[in-house]
């Protein structure tokens, strides 16, 4: 819409992951270069992770266009899958056709692709994006996967990418063997304010803005502030800010008009938002909390409720197996009173009571 109007020949805040607009902080340009050394030097496996919208999809894309024919890269994007729709992803992205095949059978198809190709010289390459979703039986998978090595060199290389709780994931103690394996992990993180500042001018210029300023210096901070140096929030500002400088016909953005662009996407300060998202995610984990307690325990409810039905069930039937025993008592007494009938002589003759009134002898 304002392409023509800015003299751009494309969208410099789109939000899709197009690494012709990869901006490399130092964060990013360390992470490439994890990347880089486990997968050339064929090294295993590595870990980065990230806020939402930092980037690290962004730089996957760039770490795939410079693959060239000798690399064989699975690539998953879907996380929510078991062990079993996972190894067939993996199959699948690998050229395979796994489908209804056991998990026996995943694993060999997988493993007998895996080695012909190490053995006519491939790069082999899983990459894993949204690794913060995959269960612990996936994760045990890929350890198994990533374990695949000869003497000198693993046969697999593993990129597992993912947001922060990956590291709590990996962090855990159930996921000793697994960390033991990663080699290298990075953490890509917000982007300061001189990069924020560089990173505007970046996407500028790739759109194609030669000398012409148009975001005026005096919106840089205010980006930063509302924007919190993350990618993502970065472009959906600034390009509100573009939208908004050309529907008032003003050949550059200012201070004025991003606040305008502020208030068109309704943002408080990025700080403030942090803060109100912790909170709301500290009251979701009490009431998740509260929940599981009220669901323990309500179950347990049932269970009583449930023995003393049992209970209430039972009582009359033992009520009659008493009758029944006392019953059987008298009759057994009977008969050993009619074959015995010493014992009835021998039985002492009962006491009258004493009359009202008189004494009991000492």
């Amino acid at each position: 819409m304002y392409l023509e109007f800015f003299k751009l020949h494309e969208h410099p805040f789109q939000l899709t992951p197009d690494s012709d607009f990869l901006y490399m902080s130092e964060s990013h340009a360390r992470a490439k270069a994890y990347m880089d050394y486990t997968i050339w030097n064929r090294d295993g496996f590595v870990v980065v992770t990230g806020e939402i919208g930092a980037g690290k999809t962004t730089l996957l894309q760039k770490l795939l266009s410079e693959f060239d024919d000798t690399v064989s890269v699975a690539k998953i994007y879907q996380t929510q899958l078991d062990e079993i729709q996972f190894l067939q992803a993996v199959l699948v992205e690998f050229g395979l056709k796994p489908f209804n095949a056991k998990k026996v059978e995943l694993m060999d198809m997988l493993s007998t692709f895996l080695i012909d190709s190490f053995l006519q010289s491939k790069q082999l390459v899983l990459i894993v994006d949204e690794a913060q979703n995959l269960g612990p039986k996936v994760l045990e998978e890929i350890r198994m996967l990533s374990g695949l090595e000869t003497q000198k060199e693993k046969i697999l290389h593993v990129v597992l990418v993912g947001q922060p709780e990956l590291n709590d994931i990996l962090d855990s103690p159930e996921m000793e063997q697994l960390l033991q394996r990663v080699r290298l992990r990075c953490h890509i993180s917000a982007l300061s304010e001189q990069e924020t500042g560089d990173y505007v001018r970046h996407r500028m210029r790739v759109a194609g803005l030669r000398e012409s300023k148009i975001f005026e210096p005096d919106t840089l901070p205010i980006i930063y502030e509302y924007g919190g140096g993350i990618p993502r929030l970065t472009n959906v500002l600034c390009d509100m800010a573009l939208t908004c400088a050309f529907t008032d016909k003003s050949p550059t953005v200012t201070a004025t008009i991003m606040k305008t662009a502020i208030g068109e996407l309704q943002w408080k300060p990025y700080t403030e938002r942090v803060l109100a998202r912790n909170r709301l995610k500290q009251e979701s984990q009490r009431s998740r909390g509260l929940r599981h307690f009220i669901e323990e325990n309500s179950k347990r409810l049932l269970e009583l409720n449930e023995h003393i039905a049992r209970m209430g069930e039972v009582t009359p039937l033992l009520m009659r197996m008493a009758d029944s025993v006392a019953n059987i008592e008298q009759v057994l007494r009977r008969l050993t009173m009619s074959e015995n009938p010493r014992l009835n002589r021998q039985r002492p003759a009962e006491t009258a009571p004493p009359k009202k009134g008189s004494t009991k002898p000492f």
